[in-house]
């Protein structure tokens, strides 16, 4: 493995045209980051963020209108057959013939990468998806899951070293969920870079090395996970209490108080102003008795937040 990133995104821009004179949706603006080789790399963001423009553009379905992007060292301008068989997309759409079985499927996409029968591996992708018993069903009698499934090994037929992946749980169940990221992360075992964007942000916390996060165009940031999460400053401490929530004093940690039952506090305070401890302190000094105690850290839910609306754009 090479110093080299999987993929590199310099400056990338893309505005669509306008329509009757009107400006043309500036979808990204200006981004710039790396997947560095071998990680399982988030890319997140809310809706229209410019995640599935940047996505296409890889793919060679969109044209960036400026910056440049390359594909494990291939620039997608100068040598786009190479950076194309560099790179597996799975689309968040189940899109198939419903009428060729999952081996042609797998076979005929083969053919599409010119690879010679000989060198086709589709028994092989179909047994690591586990559906080597499916191999001759019409992919239309396919359950949803064995669909997304299959996409994956779609995707693998010309082997390449990155794997994009574009909201592949969305919809399905947690069981499918489950399933779907034990296949995702034994390729990643076996060396394959994976790109994933999900909206599911405990999925992204709990399966990325790295995670980038965009919004309305622009990169807003790109830090290992556990950075990323290590940014939020906030902490919960739940208390159930001895009586009825009257008042509690102000102090200057408290960045929300709540009242979730008669008998209980929620406060969001400040790591870096108080502990939990003190938090327990202030609201006994206020006369209350402390039955029972629950905190929750900050995830990457709470900086997801707080990084897409500190970068909302402001009405004049």
């Amino acid at each position: 493995m090479t110093t080299t990133p999987a993929i590199r995104i310099e400056a990338l821009e893309k505005r669509y045209a306008g329509v009757r004179g009107e400006p043309g949706k500036h979808a990204l603006k200006g981004v710039s980051f790396d997947v560095p080789q071998g990680q399982i790399f988030g890319l997140l963001g809310p809706n229209g963020a410019g995640k599935s423009t940047l996505i296409n553009i890889l793919a060679g379905l969109v044209v960036k209108t400026g910056g440049r992007a390359s594909i494990w060292g291939f620039d997608i301008d100068e040598h786009p057959r190479n950076a194309k068989r560099s790179i597996g997309i799975v689309p968040q759409e189940i899109v198939f013939d419903p009428f060729f079985t999952p081996y042609e499927v797998l076979e005929n996409q083969a053919g599409f990468y010119g690879i010679p029968a000989r060198d086709r591996r589709s028994a092989a992708l179909l047994e690591a998806v586990r559906l080597a018993d499916k191999r001759d069903a019409y992919a239309r009698t396919l359950s949803g899951g064995m669909k997304r499934r299959l996409l994956i090994a779609k995707a693998m037929v010309h082997s390449p070293p990155i794997l994009v992946l574009d909201e592949p749980t969305a919809g399905v169940d947690v069981d499918l969920r489950r399933q779907l990221w034990e296949l995702v992360t034994a390729l990643n075992r076996d060396g394959v870079t994976v790109v994933l964007t999900t909206h599911y942000l405990e999925e992204a916390e709990a399966l990325c090395d790295h995670i980038a996060i965009i919004n309305h165009g622009e990169l807003i940031t790109s830090k290992p996970t556990r950075e990323l999460v290590e940014m939020a400053r906030e902490k919960i401490v739940r208390v159930s209490l001895d009586r009825e929530v009257s008042t509690l004093p102000p102090h200057d940690a408290f960045r929300r108080v709540e009242t979730p039952q008669p008998r209980m506090l929620e406060v969001t305070y400040d790591r870096d102003v108080a502990t939990a401890g003190q938090v327990l302190a202030i609201i006994q000094q206020a006369g209350y008795g402390i039955e029972d105690v629950t905190t929750r850290e900050a995830d990457l839910e709470d900086v997801f937040v707080q990084l897409t609306q500190d970068s909302a754009p402001r009405d004049a």
